[in-house]
């Protein structure tokens, strides 16, 4: 079930949007704005605590929203209505199974790890549980990852933007990412922070108006779903639908690949050890502003998979074929189709500029997380040690541009992927699923040795890559969707890390006990612990509270989609 890649050009004609200039007086408010936010964070820098990590001092409610604006970048956008369009209504599975408990497991059990360690990057970490070994490749493969996954923002702005406006590719690829360069350089990871916190809501802005009149445009949800079921069968509109172990259904993936691929590897790799995400919690002003950060944006994370899922299920319903040579319509294409159909101007410039807004959340998130990477674990641990901090803050400002130059050089890895989120999962399987279960077996199990760590990432990365471009691209083994393949990958790669951890730890020395305390479940290193600050015994300041009822609210909304 894949559909052929069509070049943007050839849809610039049949998406272009009817803008004017009160659209582009919008979206030029809009830029205006990201810019005086940088120069307002700028002054606040002056070290790089304050540059990589805002100085540790930002509330829980700026740091949840930023949380959840981090990852609801244009790919998410783009690709969960893309999803939708392909798979229909097993969209849901990334949202309230595939983000939920992660997110919480985040809030609650990592980071008083994460926080209570004083570390400045997930790396450092690992640094401090294993060894040198397994922090230098773990900095390696996030940098690597984090600007792939830059680049697919850029690539996703590009083809969007030619599309809608008629901008060439190479003028909207340099227009956002000198903003996103200037705000970063600028303020660092604040002006990143509350350019995420005014981004949300625009984005918010952006997309209801699309779901309100897609809805009114394909006869409100009983029409939308008859049409649907209709065109591709009852299961599209249902998240279990014939999701039996041999049963075939759109997703290409059964009960079991979905909780295990999805519902624990994937996501609790992305969710727990992905930094562009735990920076923004790493910036709170104390620990238990840190541990509500991803709690608070569990919320909002509920509800945005209505946003983005509706416009996918409507364009899939108005262009029963859509993804296939037919349409002339890729996947990808789902909102800006909406957009042009649907929205009046105005609203039009409004929905342009949460776009853009959304392709500069997600690669603000990973440039910035790149930097802090780049910068502390790798250029002053093994390059560069021991200069002052003046030195690393201008560093940082100089990686930063070097990360989005080397961003716009992979964005057009991604134009091989109809659907850019089949991409987006690859690339999770390969980089995040390894290091979370070094992550969580190093935390669980002291016996762990410090050479595991090394050797388990290693090997679960290699098993992912061999699982997909062998297993799966030549057709060893017979698995129906790329997203189905992926779901397989993050297994086999969490799998093979385990085993060889647990091999590995066998035959070498374990940590002394008293160098875990504060790393391993169980153990606390002296001053971790922090009086709980005035008012937290409110309801609201209760992580436990708070995660409990994220994890209720996400099974619930399972059930009008069950059957």
């Amino acid at each position: 079930m894949h559909a052929p890649t069509h070049p943007a050009a050839d849809l610039a004609a049949e998406l272009r949007l009817s803008t004017n200039w009160l659209d582009y007086a919008i979206l030029g408010i809009y830029f205006a704005v990201v810019l005086g936010i940088g120069f307002a964070a700028r002054t606040s820098v002056r070290t790089t605590l304050d540059f990589f990590l805002s100085g540790r001092s930002l509330p829980a409610w700026i740091t949840g929203l930023a949380f959840v604006s981090a990852n609801l970048a244009a790919t998410e956008i783009l690709g969960m209505a893309a999803n939708s369009a392909q798979y229909g209504a097993y969209t849901v599975h990334w949202y309230w199974i595939g983000a939920i408990p992660a997110m919480v497991f985040l809030g609650l059990v990592m980071m008083p790890f994460y926080y209570g360690s004083k570390v400045r990057s997930v790396p450092e970490f690992l640094l401090l549980r294993f060894d040198r070994g397994a922090h230098l490749l773990s900095s390696i493969l996030f940098g690597f990852a984090a600007v792939l996954i830059a680049g697919v923002n850029l690539y996703a702005l590009a083809i969007v933007v030619e599309a809608l406006l008629g901008w060439p590719q190479w003028v909207a690829i340099v227009v956002a990412g000198f903003f996103v360069l200037a705000y970063i350089t600028l303020g660092g990871l604040s002006s990143a922070i509350y350019n995420e916190v005014l981004q949300f809501f625009v984005i918010l802005a952006a997309l209801i108006p699309i779901v309100v009149l897609g809805l009114k445009k394909a006869g409100g949800w009983s029409g939308l779903t008859d049409t649907l079921t209709e065109a591709h069968g009852a299961d599209f509109t249902t998240a279990w639908g014939d999701t039996g172990i041999g049963s075939a259904n759109p997703l290409g993936a059964n009960w079991l690949t979905i909780v295990l691929g999805l519902g624990f590897v994937l996501s609790f790799g992305y969710w727990t050890t992905n930094f562009a995400e735990v920076q923004r919690a790493l910036s709170a002003k104390n620990l238990s502003a840190a541990r509500r950060t991803p709690l608070i944006a569990a919320y909002p994370k509920i509800f945005i998979v209505f946003l983005v899922m509706i416009p996918g299920l409507v364009a899939a319903a108005l262009v029963p074929d859509i993804g296939t040579a037919g349409s002339g319509l890729q996947y990808n294409h789902a909102i800006p189709y909406l957009m042009q159909q649907l929205l009046p101007n105005g609203v039009l410039g409004i929905a342009v500029t949460g776009l853009l807004a959304a392709f500069m959340a997600g690669m603000a998130a990973n440039v910035s997380a790149f930097n802090t990477v780049f910068t502390n674990d790798i250029w002053a641990r093994y390059v560069v040690r021991d200069r002052a901090d003046g030195y690393y803050v201008r560093f940082g400002r100089l990686i930063t541009a070097i990360g989005v130059l080397a961003s716009i050089g992979t964005a057009f890895l991604a134009s091989s992927f109809s659907n850019i989120m089949s991409y987006l999962q690859t690339l999770f399987s390969f980089f995040n699923v390894p290091m979370f279960v070094v992550f969580v077996v190093g935390m669980f199990w002291k016996r762990a040795s410090a050479k595991s760590g090394f050797w388990g990432l290693l090997a679960g990365t290699a098993a992912a890559m061999l699982n997909y471009f062998w297993i799966y691209k030549q057709g060893i083994v017979g698995i129906p969707t790329d997203q189905g393949a992926n779901f397989v990958s993050a297994i086999v790669g969490f799998a093979a890390g385990a085993v060889v951890m647990f091999a590995v730890s066998l035959f070498t020395a374990p940590r002394p006990a008293d160098e875990l305390r504060g790393l391993v479940y169980g153990t606390r290193s002296p001053g971790t612990a922090e009086p709980p600050a005035a008012g937290d015994d409110a309801w609201y300041r209760r992580p436990a509270l708070l995660g409990w009822g994220a994890l209720i609210l996400a099974a619930a909304c399972y059930i009008p989609f069950s059957f």
